[in-house]
């Protein structure tokens, strides 16, 4: 099985849009008309959720504003997507690899009354679906664990992007899979995770044309939300509980954690 083939038939679950709609409900919700609150304990597919994806909304102050459209790339479910466009007034457009997360997440956004902001898109982040320099800026999060050609990624967004356009990553990065217990949240044994260091991203990203800004490390951030998520009991649909206790032993022990890049297209 090709790797791209591997991650769509893990993320997909035919019963993620009604799973979502049951936990909304179980806390006492309505699932025909959520809020962004009531989504995010299951659209937020992320280390550190709503908090991390406000966190990388401030990186993009000044360039995520009414009028400028954003790339999300892995939108998921869509979550940090809808979140941008509402607390900023941007439009976001979401491209994802696996059809269940983008059909699901196109009934998520039109619950919330989003339909006009934001939209999803089927495709691959080595082959975006987008004109050249049709964007402002773009973000990542939690995409690069299962993408071996970074490359061919970073050249992607460098495309579609304006000069000037600033690339947010926020990836779990380390020194590759042998830091690892399998399964994790993004894949059940090795042959469809690509964990890297930050150094090869910066490489990638500095190749395919961009200035890197920024970088800062989120250890901190994801042991306290992977022990409140335990805490919580919460799991994801179809999961056992063991990928999310082993990314929490890694983390734990400092051979992986959430990283953010910044990196700006040249004017």
């Amino acid at each position: 099985m090709e790797v791209h083939e591997a991650v769509t038939s893990h993320y997909t679950r035919s019963e993620r849009l009604e799973a979502v709609r049951a936990g909304i409900r179980a806390a006492g919700g309505d699932p025909d008309h959520p809020t962004l609150a009531d989504l995010a304990p299951h659209d937020e597919l992320h280390v550190g959720g709503l908090e991390a994806t406000r966190m990388l909304i401030a990186r993009l102050a000044g360039v995520a504003r009414p009028g400028a459209r954003v790339l999300d790339v892995g939108c998921g479910l869509g979550g940090p997507a809808r979140v941008l466009a509402a607390e900023t007034g941007c439009d976001v457009v979401g491209v994802d690899l696996t059809p269940e997360f983008v059909r699901a997440g196109t009934a998520l956004t039109a619950a919330v009354g989003l339909a006009d902001r934001v939209r999803l898109l089927e495709g691959s982040a080595t082959g975006l679906p987008l004109d050249d320099g049709s964007v402002d800026a773009a973000w990542q999060l939690h995409v690069g664990m299962n993408i071996p050609d970074k490359a061919a990624v970073a050249r992607e967004v460098h495309r579609v992007l304006r000069p000037g356009g600033v690339f947010v990553v926020y990836d779990i990065m380390g020194d590759g899979n042998e830091a690892l217990r399998f399964p994790v949240p993004w894949a059940t044994d090795p042959s469809f995770s690509a964990v890297e260091p930050p150094a090869a991203y910066r490489a990638h990203l500095e190749a395919a044309g961009f200035q890197v800004t920024d970088e800062r490390a989120h250890g901190e951030l994801a042991r306290r939300a992977l022990a409140a998520r335990r805490a919580a009991g919460f799991r994801d649909a179809g999961s056992s509980g063991a990928p999310f206790a082993n990314l929490e032993e890694a983390v734990a022990a400092g051979r992986v954690a959430p990283v953010e890049i910044v990196a700006v297209r040249p004017g």
